[in-house]
């Protein structure tokens, strides 16, 4: 495995082998300056190598695959694959790859759980160059044999680690053994951490992938300023509602449970405060209500669980607020990089109960960082040194979701997803750009 680190870099996307229509593209969406990760992993990938990416959210992954990807499947007319944990991401991915490709021509088909069967179908049937899907949705697509996947040429992986800590490792296994093996496809993985369960799909999948590494692994974006009160259970809500009159800009607060998402957000609209929560428990329509309105300000305050927030990506998101401590201190990482994005700055808060120490200290462990720790006036000096004594010996850090993967029927076709066919002139005629050294 060949490893790359680096720091930001300032130059173009221009050196990087990217065709000319594409870069027109670009160049009129306004993306003129490529982030580390872009400017690492676009033109191996574009070279056909495989790429791990390791970058915290709010990096610009979405581009740093998308764009190698959209213009290799016109060079070859072949097909594309992405694989992603949750319905949000996959929307957004979507429309990241649209807003690039369409001018060329491009098709995509979004399969996921919790929209229509029959609208999923007649994407399908329009024989798309990029498919893509969560694990499970694809599976039943898989059995159904509604979906063939063992020509597809380019094969992305995003958010690997939250995919595996959402239990879809049988799903990602099997998904491999619907396709062709490494020396047949590319495979571009990218993921915030990496766990034993991403080196081994680099063993075993991959063909001397190329790390590419913007940060080391576990830290935080540097731009934000973390804090974490002690206070006790019953003390959250009213620091919270104190914490909010000090704080006029967007904020996202975390809950554990879908149920603690549901009573934080009711309890803040009788407060007479702009919030709504998003979790599982919520239809789709639902879920994308709430983030629309919450992306044009309609809503101030977002409640959210890990799980459904994994696809939120709305910009100036000023304060994340960790009502809960995550079980995973690794979740810690990927809530409060929603904030302090594109270098902007960001601050983060987190409270903690008490007995929640060892947690407390397995996150500093994680991020190499020490937080700056606050005594709420609810606990006393006595009781945090009781507590400290109580909590010398760690305990076990949690154990991941146990949320099992999304499950739907059949379509009621045979119609399968295939190379053949449909490609576009204008999306075939994306020629790689000479090299530029």
């Amino acid at each position: 495995m060949t490893q790359v680190q680096t720091t930001a870099e300032k130059n173009g996307f221009e050196g990087l082998g990217i065709a000319p229509r594409l870069l027109q593209i670009l160049q009129q969406n306004r993306f003129t300056t490529p982030t580390p990760i872009q400017h690492q992993s676009i033109a191996p990938a574009i070279e056909g190598k495989d790429i791990i990416g390791i970058a915290q959210t709010g990096t610009g992954k979405t581009l740093a695959f998308g764009i190698p990807l959209i213009q290799r499947v016109a060079q070859q007319n072949g097909r594309g694959l992405v694989v992603l944990p949750t319905r949000e991401l996959a929307q957004q991915v979507n429309e990241m790859l649209q807003r690039i490709g369409r001018p060329l021509g491009l098709r995509t088909a979004v399969l996921i759980g919790g929209e229509s069967m029959r609208r999923q179908i007649e994407q399908v049937k329009r024989n798309p160059h990029i498919i893509i899907a969560t694990p499970g949705r694809l599976i039943d697509h898989l059995e159904e044999k509604t979906v063939a996947i063992g020509n597809v040429k380019i094969l992305v992986l995003d958010e690997a680690d939250r995919m595996f800590d959402m239990g879809f490792a049988p799903q990602i296994n099997k998904i491999f053994e619907h396709m062709a093996g490494p020396g047949a496809r590319q495979t571009l993985l990218f993921s915030a951490t990496m766990p034993d369960a991403i080196v081994s799909i680099a063993t075993r999948h991959m063909t001397l992938p190329v790390r590419i590494e913007v940060a080391p692994a576990g830290t935080t974006i540097e731009a934000i300023e973390q804090e974490i009160y002690i206070v006790k259970k019953e003390s959250k809500l009213p620091l919270l509602e104190t914490i909010l009159r000090e704080h006029t800009g967007s904020v996202l607060v975390f809950s554990r449970t879908k149920h603690g998402a549901s009573k934080i957000a009711k309890h803040l609209h009788m407060q007479g405060e702009r919030a709504t929560d998003i979790h599982s428990n919520k239809s789709m329509g639902q879920r994308r209500e709430a983030l629309e309105g919450f992306k044009i300000g309609k809503y101030r305050v977002l409640v959210a669980t890990d799980i459904a927030a994994r696809g939120i990506n709305v910009a100036n998101i000023q304060l994340v607020i960790n009502f809960d401590i995550p079980e995973n201190s690794e979740d810690y990482v990927h809530r409060i990089g929603r904030t302090g994005r594109a270098g902007k700055e960001g601050k983060a808060i987190s409270l903690a109960t008490p007995d929640q120490q060892s947690d407390i200290r397995a996150i500093e462990r994680l991020i190499r960082k020490t937080l700056s720790v606050k005594r709420h006036e609810s606990v006393s000096e006595e009781l945090l040194a009781i507590q400290k004594l109580i909590r010398k010996r760690p305990s076990p850090r949690g154990g991941g979701y146990r949320q099992s993967a999304p499950s739907a029927g059949g379509w009621g076709t045979k119609r399968a997803f295939s190379p053949r066919g449909n490609s576009p002139r204008s999306f075939a005629r994306t020629n790689r750009a000479p090299r530029t050294h």
